[in-house]
């Protein structure tokens, strides 16, 4: 019986895709776990696999088309030796739903508490106060829902649900931009590109970013990185070359166990505390950027740290990550040193609290024991969400890290 292959969803956030290229062709059989097909998500290019076995009878969806949404069909299997359908067949029609007994009518109820408006008709609109601030952070229209609440009252699991559905969130108005008249060329939007522009908007309009910025000697982590490189073997699966990168990776996990209220993210309902040090990495792809993360990293030695870093990397520049390899995460690091950069910024990567910018290491004067001299000092700011980590907390979390960063030895322990 011919079945309709659908547009999978490969991440929580993803509700539509780029259909890349298929690898099977129309009247190649396919068996469950072959690679059929690879679709870019909202986070990378992925490979899928088919769940059925049969013959791929029709493509309906060609290489290279855009804003596929997730769940449509995009060819349809059939047996072998099976007519192939010219259009996609129908999904099986659900049972019948059992008819409703109307319940006595009964008395007027009582006006719900406040927390309520109305919707464009006039209709009274009943939600929690919550509720309300759930829908006004995220932009669900609340006349659009239909609560399970007392007498039709919307409520926090409404909302909730209705973000799970992956349901289309209003954007506020903006004035129209004033049109281009100057000689140019358009590069439209990639998936990643787009979801980047979505998220980074949210997080900065609903995240009230607060920074601390701290200067932080890095000689000494330096030497140590040329002493434990030089005892690398030259080749071999022993072989590695640790980076600075590396060692501030391994000097922030290590930050996180002794301020561990750092490592956080806010709800409505609580702080949430993670047990785990997971730290995301951002890592520029041609797209923009994606985070793998480095799990349990106040776990691992400096040789392991640099040998994942390099196989994320690699992997995340290729598309090639798992859905699991940057998804989730308690604190991230942007890292801009190799490119110069004196001091910058960064953006939250929401759920998560803070995330930490590092710049460039650069030889600067100091004043030392009263005298001048000089030291290669790099700027370290903290980007943190107010409403989990005050400014005490964030300067605490920074001089930590300064001090173990100036007193690598530590790392090692």
């Amino acid at each position: 019986m011919a079945t309709n292959i659908l547009m999978p969803a490969l991440s929580p956030t993803m509700t539509e895709g780029t259909l890349t290229r298929w690898l099977k062709k129309e009247g190649e059989p396919v068996r469950a776990g072959d690679v059929i097909a690879e679709i870019e998500t909202d986070k990378a290019t992925m490979e899928v696999e088919a769940v059925d076995e049969g013959v791929l009878g029709k493509i309906l969806v060609e290489d290279g088309t855009q804003g596929v949404k997730v769940n449509e069909p995009i060819a349809i299997l059939v047996e072998e030796g099976e007519a192939v359908p010219s259009a996609a067949p129908a999904p099986a029609a659900l049972p019948a739903p059992a008819p409703k007994v109307e319940a006595p009518r009964a008395a007027p109820q009582p006006a719900a508490p406040s927390g309520n408006g109305h919707d464009d008709s006039g209709e009274r609109i009943f939600v929690s106060p919550l509720a309300r601030r759930m829908a006004k952070q995220t932009g669900i229209d609340l006349a659009t829902l239909k609560g399970s609440g007392p007498n039709g009252r919307i409520v926090k699991v409404d909302i909730e649900a209705t973000l799970q559905k992956g349901a289309p969130v209003a954007a506020p108005a903006a004035r129209p931009a004033a049109p281009i008249t100057a000689p140019h060329k358009l590069v439209p939007h990639s998936s990643i590109r787009k979801v980047i522009a979505r998220r980074l908007t949210e997080a900065k309009s609903t995240i009230p970013h607060f920074y601390v910025s701290m200067n932080v000697e890095i000689d000494a982590l330096i030497k140590l990185m040329n002493e434990l490189n030089a005892k690398s073997p030259k080749e071999g699966p022993g072989a590695y070359l640790i980076t600075i990168n590396d060692l501030v990776i391994k000097a922030a996990a290590a930050t996180l166990r002794r301020v561990p209220t750092v490592n956080a993210a806010w709800t409505d309902d609580g702080m949430v505390l993670f047990d785990d040090v997971d730290i995301s990495i951002a890592v520029a792809i041609p797209d923009g950027l994606i985070t793998p993360i480095v799990r349990k990293a106040d776990q691992k030695g400096l040789s392991t740290i640099s040998r994942e870093m390099k196989d994320l990397a690699g992997r995340a520049r290729a598309g090639k990550l798992k859905p699991e390899e940057f998804q989730g995460g308690g604190f991230s690091i942007s890292n801009m040193g190799m490119f110069g950069v004196t001091e910058f910024a960064a953006i939250i990567n929401p759920p998560q609290a803070a995330i930490l910018a590092v710049a460039a290491g650069q030889k600067r004067p100091v004043v030392k024991n009263d005298s001048l001299a000089i030291a290669t000092v790099m700027t370290c700011t903290l980007s943190v969400d107010h409403r989990v980590v005050d400014g005490a907390l964030g300067a605490q979390w920074l001089r930590e890290f300064k001090r173990i960063v100036e007193d690598p030895l530590s790392l090692l322990l």
